[in-house]
Formats: C-alpha cells, structure tokens, sequence
C-alpha cells in the first residue's frame, strides 16, 4: 500500500490518461498515475496526430460539438504545456482537407458536411473543385477532382505531446508509475483499492483511462466500456523539403519534415502487426494525391490498435454504484486532449460534467437497434 494515498488513481498513461491526470494536477489534485510496459498496446504511440473536426457527429452531432470544444482549447493546452516544460507540441491549425477522388466522393461529402452544418448551425466548410483546391496545394496530382475544407482542422506532434503531458504532470506533483498493470480494482467505504501486478494503491476516486483494457476493469465498479481494437496503419518518409502547409486525412507533413501516409480501419482482433498489401494501398493513396511522393524514402512503418466502441463515439461515465470511479474512452486522444485536461478533469474532481458528456454514457448500447459510426 502506498504511504501516503493519492486523491484520485489513473489507470493508463496514454494520451487520455495523462491528459485527464495533468488536468487534475491543475485543478490541485493529487493523483498517482499507474502505466503499463511496453508489451501492452499503446495506441498514443501508433496514431496520425491529426487535430481533426470535419466530418466528425454524423448521425450524432453532439460529438461534433465535444470535438470542436476541444479543437478551440487546443492553443491554450498547447501554450499551457510549453509554459510548464519547454516543449513545442508544434500545433497548427491551417484547416484541413480531405481529397475526393470521384463525383460519388464529392456527393456523400458534400451531403455529410451539409446535415453537420443543418444540425449546427455554425459549422464552416467548402466544398473545392480541383482548379480550387491546386490553388492552395500546387502539388496534388490530376486525380484529385476537389476537396472538402474547413477551418476548424489542425495537427500537433503526438509524440511530444505524449512526453509534454508526462512532463507537465510530474512537474505538478503527479505520480508516475510505469511498467503496472492494474489487474483488479475493490471498491470500499473510503473509496477504491487497485491491485497491480507489482503493487496495491488506493484513492478516494478511480478513473479508467486504460483505453483496451478498460473492458476488463470497469466490471469491478459497475461500469460498462464495451471497447474493441480497431488496427491502423502508419507509413513515415524521410524529411522532404516542404511542400504541405495543411494537414490532410491521409497524408501529412510533420514539423520535422517527414511525411506521414495512413487512415487505414481494420478489424483484426488484437493483432498490431503491419501487413504489407495494407501499406501498399496506403502508399498507392498517397501517391495518387501527390505524385511528386512517388520516389521518396521510407524509413518507418508501424501499426497500432485504436479502442472503437460499438458506435466509435467516446464514453464517458460516473459509475452509479460506486461513485468516485469514471471510465474516459475514445480513439480520438490528439484531438480530445485538450477536452480532457480543461473540461473532463475537472469534473472528475467535483465540477459539473459538460452538458455535452450526458450522450456519450455507455448506456446508450443498452437499447441500441442501430449503431452509426462515428467516422
């Protein structure tokens, strides 16, 4: 048992749980955070890094709205992380653009982003014809027949976003555990007790930011987090010259030069290996956007599994029966990070839940006869 119990335990060092830690530590909070070792399944690790709006709530728009609530606290998180360690998460928010490839493309997109728009009211996009979209991007290739665009995109580095959280959060007092697997958790009078594969810890509250693993865990404190893996893969080429002042859905370029190909959905259970016929139409994809990419180098290439659930939407909870412990999952912990440090935390620690976190409570599975997903 640790000596001195923190307020709140995190269970998962990833972008969610130490977005949600560093978030507590502000608001005063003493939280110990237990991280798993390097053989778990890290999907903080693995993802595009891409502060991502458009196209987002179809079919549940309130997602939508939490995503661009986010999306607009990102400079601060951004600027807030840079004040505490010196490190640049080299945001940028251009705007984005998705290519379309065909007029069938260019209608579903176009229907898409005008029910987000009826359904919100404020909502900025264009829908861009080639002359359009090569005016902003010379380098696209004559495949590309258009673009949709809106202001709201951006992209950050998410590996130094991952070291800024950590950093940002040891700094306010928060205690990092790696290499612990929360294995159990008992809930008691005077709050929870989480037994680990290398120790026991204890706190008033609990939250389960374990992103795969929160399946297992949240039965413990009467939760539900029915998350399953979904399977990306990545390609990185060498540093380039410039050329890409925007990200896009499949293909971006980094701050440091590199060019990431991705955005590919696979349901594969818990395999996170690359696969050489998916890189390749990952590859094919980006070259038909940029033609001049043909001849570029590739030096990495991973895969990693993202936590869908039924829908893909996040879930948010409070368990009823035992209250003091949360679940906070989702695939989307780029661009969700700033949601989850400035608006989620707080709550955690005793502030009212955002009105938009009502919809996005695993109950809504419980009666589902249609699920739609979110992306």
């Amino acid at each position: 048992m640790t000596s001195a119990s923190p307020d709140v335990l995190v269970l998962g060092g990833g972008l969610v749980g130490s977005a949600v830690a560093y978030g507590l530590a502000r608001e005063g909070a003493r939280v110990t955070v237990l991280d798993e070792d390097d053989g778990g399944f890290r999907a903080s690790r693995g993802n595009f890094g891409l502060v991502w709006i458009q196209g987002k709530g179809y079919g549940l728009s309130p997602y939508a709205t939490w995503s661009r609530s986010s999306a607009t606290r990102w400079p601060g998180l951004a600027d807030a992380l840079f004040s505490e360690t010196g490190i640049d998460v080299a945001l940028r928010q251009p705007g984005g653009f998705q290519f379309l490839f065909s007029d069938e493309e260019r209608a579903e997109r176009e229907q898409r982003l005008s029910t987000l728009r009826a359904e919100l009211g404020d909502y900025p996009f264009e829908i861009l014809d080639a002359a359009d979209v090569r005016a902003r991007i010379p380098q696209i290739g004559p495949a590309v027949i258009g673009a949709s665009y809106t202001p709201m995109d951006g992209h950050v580095n998410p590996l130094k976003l991952l070291r800024a959280l950590h950093a940002a959060m040891q700094t306010r007092g928060v205690k990092l555990v790696s290499s612990e697997r929360a294995e159990r958790i008992v809930p008691g009078a005077n709050g929870f007790t989480v037994y680990g594969k290398r120790g026991t810890y204890h706190a008033g509250r609990v939250v389960l930011a374990a992103g795969l693993g929160n399946r297992a865990l949240a039965p413990f404190v009467g939760l539900n987090a029915p998350v399953a893996p979904n399977r990306g893969q990545v390609l990185v080429s060498e540093r380039v010259a410039p050329f890409l002042d925007y990200p896009t859905l499949n293909v971006r370029q980094t701050d440091e030069g590199s060019v990431q190909f991705g955005d590919s959905m696979e349901e594969v259970g818990f395999d996170d290996l690359t696969t050489t016929h998916v890189l390749a139409d990952i590859a094919r994809r980006g070259v038909r956007a940029f033609p001049m990419l043909q001849h570029v180098r590739l030096v990495r290439m991973w895969a990693a599994l993202r936590v869908y659930s039924p829908d893909g939407f996040p879930i948010y909870d409070e368990s009823p029966e035992h209250p003091g412990a949360f679940v906070v999952t989702c695939h989307s912990g780029v661009t969700l990070a700033a949601a989850h440090a400035l608006r989620v935390a707080p709550w955690i620690a005793g502030a009212p839940m955002p009105g938009e976190l009502p919809t996005f409570s695993a109950r809504r599975f419980e009666h589902a006869k249609e699920l739609i997903s979110a992306h």
